[in-house]
């Protein structure tokens, strides 16, 4: 597996060198958007940018989860509480939380209260689905055994339903991950001064290629770092579960 990733990412590469050479206009190659990236680390502007960046997706994901996975084991529990709430979800599901942005900036203002916002909703409905469905989707052959051997609900909750959920909830939170960064680097092209979005932007305004791809590579990398760390711990907390 790890040969295979590594003929992976050897051929992508070979891709983006034929690209660079291919006379597409401005298309910058390996070399250059390297010699950025160490420009651009050495006057200290990435790093900065990076750490911005980080610590809005971070934040507004880890307060999307928190709320998120009480309020799915609600919805999945308790019957009437899904009656209550799922129509709202499914129907601010429908909502691309990009199309939050404007709004946001015009409630909360134009620091990083609506960039957190709009974070914490699409990482909050990615979350809250993928939780509430593991719920409702628990073997009720599970939960009346234990019934039969007279464990209560409180039992049967901790001890059968949330185990059962635990992979859903994971699942979950990586795709919330995904949609945490999409939204950052959207939420930043708006009303940011710092932010690996914000530099994409003011490098489109001066042409410059090579700036915007450093900011790609490296919300790429950060992302992925982040979704194998998340799947590192799905393996460890599912050990149970049986794998293809």
């Amino acid at each position: 597996m790890r040969l295979l990733t590594l003929v992976s990412g050897l051929l992508g590469l070979g891709v983006w060198v034929l690209l660079s050479v291919s006379g597409i206009q401005g298309f910058p190659g390996p070399i250059e958007v390297g010699e950025r990236f160490v420009s651009l680390v050495a006057d200290g502007t990435l790093p900065a940018d990076l750490l911005a960046s980080l610590r809005r997706v971070f934040t507004g994901f880890a307060l999307g989860v928190l709320l998120a996975v009480p309020a799915g084991f609600l919805m999945g529990w308790y019957p009437a509480v899904r009656g209550l709430f799922e129509p709202w979800l499914q129907f601010f599901r429908m909502v691309p939380p990009l199309a939050i942005i404007p709004l946001a900036i015009v409630l909360l203002g134009i620091d990083e209260t609506p960039k957190v916002f709009v974070i914490f909703l699409a990482s909050f409905l990615s979350s809250v689905v993928s939780t509430f469905q593991g719920v409702v989707s628990v073997d009720n052959t599970l939960i009346n055994a234990a019934r039969v051997l007279g464990a209560g609900d409180r039992r049967i909750f901790t001890g059968v339903v949330v185990p059962a959920s635990t992979p859903f909830i994971l699942v979950g939170m990586r795709i919330g991950l995904g949609a945490s960064w999409a939204t950052v680097v959207a939420a930043e092209l708006i009303a940011a001064q710092q932010g690996l979005g914000y530099r994409m932007q003011q490098a489109q305004l001066y042409y410059d290629l090579p700036t915007i791809f450093v900011s790609l590579v490296v919300i790429g990398l950060v992302g992925l770092a982040m979704d194998r760390a998340l799947l590192l711990a799905e393996r460890r907390l599912t050990g149970w579960q049986e794998r293809r």
